[in-house]
């Protein structure tokens, strides 16, 4: 019988990608997800991609903070274990608004982690952030680089590691991997699931994709006087579906007996710039993309990128990936997934 995974968030970008991928890798796969910034359809069509798979997939609307909802869930259902990506997650929002991102972000984990607790679902991968690395004084950041949020949004990202950390100190039967990475890009190969947020976008890319399908006249660049090499902020920008991959081997190596509370880097190695990105989706599109260039934006670091890990299912980290997709097709297919999903609004 199938092992049955809950994903939190998982009709969202990176929540829809590792759900497919969870699906052909044997997995039964309960997505659970407020709809806040996603939509029912994008599960669907996870359903579509996935064939005869598809029918081991079921979505259940719920915000992390309904424990009697969750709890109603868990005595229908067995656990094997939980991706955790449900919370809110645009910096520039968590400045303005702190309090709603720690209500959201932390006060929902920890219903979720008492709801595990409880049915003896001690398995979990949460989905953190390397913006808990702040602006590191040297790159690439390792796992055991020093940690400083620059904003609410890394803060909650940080304080949820330091829970998961406490909890598996109380009682070691839990098993914790914690995945820091930074800017997913790309889609999946079919260009029917993607990154379209509700609103305005806060991440680069799905905003780079808007303005070329012109559903908005410009690409606003916050900060053009950092210290690289043309003033804009570096990241480490990860093809979504490796990134999808990376969860999946975290599931996998949580059957490892040797597994206690762990971190984990995805990432590429590479820092690329914001004038770069837009560059690259420029090349692969054949989209011109108007910039309006601006002061920086409050929280956000100057340049990050990660080491090149992903960790397996033996417990041994390995070179990464297949990037290329992310500077080629991968960029351009992102416009064919914002076509799509503005069709099917």
């Amino acid at each position: 019988m199938s092992s049955s995974i809950l994903v939190t968030g998982g009709a969202g970008y990176i929540g829809t990608h590792t759900v497919l991928q969870l699906l052909l890798g044997g997995y039964k796969a309960v997505v659970v997800d407020n709809l806040d910034n996603s939509s029912e359809i994008a599960v669907k069509r996870v359903q579509e991609l996935a064939g005869k798979h598809g029918a081991n997939l079921t979505f259940h609307k719920i915000d992390l903070r309904d424990k009697p909802a969750l709890e109603k869930l868990f005595a229908s259902e067995k656990f094997e274990a939980v991706i955790h990506f449900a919370g809110l997650k645009a910096v520039g929002e968590s400045v303005q608004k702190p309090l709603l991102y720690y209500d959201n972000n932390i006060v929902g984990t920890i219903i979720l982690l008492e709801v595990m607790a409880a049915h003896g679902c001690k398995k979990l991968v949460f989905s953190s952030s390397a913006t808990v690395y702040g602006s590191p004084k040297e790159v690439p950041c390792t796992e055991g680089s020093p940690i400083s949020a620059l904003n609410p949004y890394g803060r909650t990202k940080l304080f949820i590691e330091e829970i998961c950390r406490d909890l598996y100190q109380s009682d070691n039967t839990w098993k914790i991997i914690l995945l820091r990475y930074f800017n997913p890009v790309g889609a999946h190969p079919s260009g029917y699931i993607g990154e379209d947020p509700r609103g305005i976008p806060n991440n680069l890319m799905p905003f780079v994709q808007q303005v070329a399908v012109g559903r908005r006249p410009a690409l606003t660049v916050f900060g053009t006087d950092y210290g690289t090499k043309d003033g804009t902020g570096v990241r480490d920008y990860i093809h979504v579906v490796d990134l999808a991959d990376g969860h999946i081997a975290a599931v996998n190596k949580l059957s490892d007996p040797s597994v206690g509370c762990e971190v984990y880097n995805l990432g590429t190695g590479n820092g690329t710039s914001v004038l770069e990105m837009v560059a690259a989706f420029e090349k692969a599109s054949g989209k011109k993309i108007p910039l309006v260039m601006a002061a920086r934006r409050p929280g956000d670091a100057e340049i990050t990128w990660l080491t090149k890990y992903f960790v397996v299912s033996e417990g041994q980290n390995m070179a990464l990936m297949r990037c290329v997709e992310t500077y080629g097709t991968g960029l351009a297919r992102t416009l064919m997934v914002t076509s799509l999903l503005i069709d099917a609004t």
